[in-house]
């Protein structure tokens, strides 16, 4: 008999965990997946394009209905899970049902954070998350109107890029001093926010929202130093936090996310965790590579086989028509590193090498980004370019031609 096993969450990373584990042990386990929104899987890194444009709404499926039915997994969508009884090993859902499980896995992803500032509760304040976030971004930023995106991270700029495609004039409102601080050094920062401004689009940086204001919607985003940005649509883009809340009322340990160790265990030993709800090594990882890599070792675990999730290395690709960036690795300046760059201002075109050791550590781009999988390949390899050293900094094809 099937053992049954129960995934809550339905997207990115419990997809790949049904389509990894089917390879190791299809029918071993009797899977039901839980999902709160009526819809099957989807992907949301396509959220920004699809708002953008250029992309329909049935592009962004992950699955067809009848690759899950091949499967033999039971599909709950527009069921949210609101308890696990971790000693009775079932989970209860809001319409009162319960599902038994012999292996639960908690694919639960993360949600927005809703700045704790006046008038966040306006409905023309939304976050960016959901095909809902899309839908009410469309219906409230078109020609003629405005638009303020509060976070200069990947996922804020991504919306102030799609809101500009629809005609939108927007504003981006950043506390830090450089966008994607988290990613980009300083040098390649200036450059992207140049890039933005080329565009259209308003970037303040150094700038802390104090309110939103308005009478029965939200009419300006007013900041701390007194500078405001009349608003039709204000979009919360200021990070994720982990959704943990089942866990830790099941009694399993949490920090920033579900603990795991290396093999996605939580401190439970029948809970698992992956994608963005977990914390490896005191890591919680906001990107689709990471969680696809939990998935391979999840399901490898979960198969019978030893196997060990130790990390994971993090690239960031942001595409904007004519201001595409890509970061990866230690791409700061450390003890011990050799820096290489190229730059062409004029050009918008900037690359960074970060090496130790006769290794790839780290890459920026800006601008030319193709070369970027090949460069994250090299600092994962941890190989020696030595061979390579005086072509890199000129891309894959420059360095083949040398290696040959």
């Amino acid at each position: 008999m099937s053992e049954p096993l129960v995934i809550i969450g339905k997207g990115m990373a419990a997809t790949r965990l049904i389509d990894e584990l089917s390879k190791r042990a299809l029918g071993r386990y009797a899977i039901a997946v839980i999902g709160d929104e009526p819809r099957r899987a989807y992907n949301r890194v396509l959220l920004s394009p699809f708002l953008a444009g250029e992309i329909e709404e049935g592009d962004m499926e992950l699955k067809p209905a009848s690759w899950w039915a091949a499967r033999g997994v039971t599909t709950l969508y527009g069921q949210a899970a609101v308890e696990i009884d971790a000693q009775a090993k079932r989970v209860m859902l809001a319409n009162g049902a319960s599902i038994p499980y012999s292996k639960l896995a908690l694919a639960t992803g993360s949600q927005p954070i809703r700045l704790p500032i006046p008038g966040a509760d306006f409905p023309n304040v939304v976050t960016f998350r959901d095909f809902n976030d899309v839908a009410a971004m469309l219906a409230s930023a078109g020609r003629g109107k405005r638009a303020v995106v509060i976070g200069g991270g990947l996922l804020g700029l991504e919306a102030a890029y799609g809101l500009a495609r629809h005609g939108a004039a927007v504003t981006v409102v950043h506390l830090m001093d450089r966008l994607m601080e988290r990613q980009l050094d300083p040098e390649a920062a200036e450059l992207l926010a140049s890039g933005l401004r080329a565009k259209g689009i308003e970037v303040a940086l150094n700038a802390q929202t104090q309110a939103i204001e308005g009478d029965a919607r939200a009419r300006r985003v007013l900041l701390k130093d007194g500078r405001s940005f009349d608003a039709d649509l204000v979009v919360l883009a200021a990070g994720i936090r982990p959704n943990v809340a089942l866990a830790r009322a099941a009694g399993v340990a949490i920090n920033r996310g579900i603990v795991v160790d290396d093999r996605l265990t939580s401190s439970d030993p029948d809970i698992f965790a992956l994608g963005e709800c977990a914390e490896h090594r005191g890591a919680v990882y906001g990107l689709v590579e990471p969680a696809y890599e939990q998935a391979r070792t999840l399901a490898g675990a979960l198969a019978g086989e030893d196997v060990r999730y130790e990390g994971s290395v993090t690239a960031t690709n942001l595409k904007v028509t004519g201001v595409n960036v890509f970061s990866a690795g230690e791409f700061l300046e450390s003890e011990g590193a050799e820096i290489i760059t190229l730059r062409d201002r004029g050009a918008r075109l900037y690359k960074k090498l970060v090496i130790r050791d006769d290794r790839l550590i780290g890459v920026v781009l800006v601008g030319h980004t193709s070369d970027g999988l090949w460069y994250l390949d090299l600092i994962r390899e941890a190989a020696s370019i030595d061979a390579i050293r005086d072509a890199l900094i000129f891309g894959r094809s420059v360095a083949d031609r040398l290696a040959a």
